[in-house]
């Protein structure tokens, strides 16, 4: 197989977990006492990430950002425009790319590696949106951790285990379809 066969299919499985993340993004409704939405999306960006590596895990979630700053329709709910990242739950999506990097990077053998990445990259998450809620929404630091993080935090660490436990048959799906 050519090398730039290889590039292409890499690109193609960044551009798929693109789709899947603004698929994931459809998934939205609000818990009580917070605006910020519950979505599929942390599954899919920490999946990106222990799937497609650190690079092409980030760029899958650049791609989908890029996409949504355009005016695609992508982000939760089926919100668009650069409002939304520059928004309260902005901090959230620009964390995204970060997020699977580092799952990515840790994330690439064995489970207890797996985990760790997932829990990282949930780390890197919640440090994006808690930051944004508190600077967009001016909550206090306090409030802004109330609202954003703890009431996530036990779904999305069930994502976590679910992305580190499924990751190794997709990878060795994407892998054995390079060969």
């Amino acid at each position: 197989m050519s090398e730039e066969y290889r590039r292409a299919r890499r690109i193609a499985y960044a551009a798929a977990f693109a789709a899947l993340l603004a698929v994931a993004s459809y998934v939205s409704f609000t818990l009580p006492l917070t605006d910020v939405p519950f979505t599929l999306q942390v599954l899919v960006v920490l999946l990106a990430g222990l799937v497609l590596g650190p690079g092409l895990g980030a760029l899958s979630v650049v791609l989908y950002i890029v996409l949504g700053a355009v005016g695609v329709p992508v982000f939760a709910g089926g919100a668009a425009g650069i409002g939304v990242i520059i928004g309260p739950f902005g901090g959230y999506i620009l964390a995204w790319p970060f997020a699977a990097a580092i799952s990515g990077a840790l994330g690439q053998r064995g489970i207890a590696l797996r985990l760790l990445g997932a829990a990282l990259g949930i780390v890197v998450i919640y440090a994006g949106g808690v930051t944004g809620l508190h600077i967009a929404q001016g909550a206090t630091w306090h409030n802004a951790v109330l609202l954003g993080a703890i009431p996530f935090l036990p779904v999305d660490l069930v994502k976590g285990i679910v992305a580190a436990l499924i990751a190794p048959p997709l990878r060795r799906l994407a892998l054995q379809q390079e060969a």
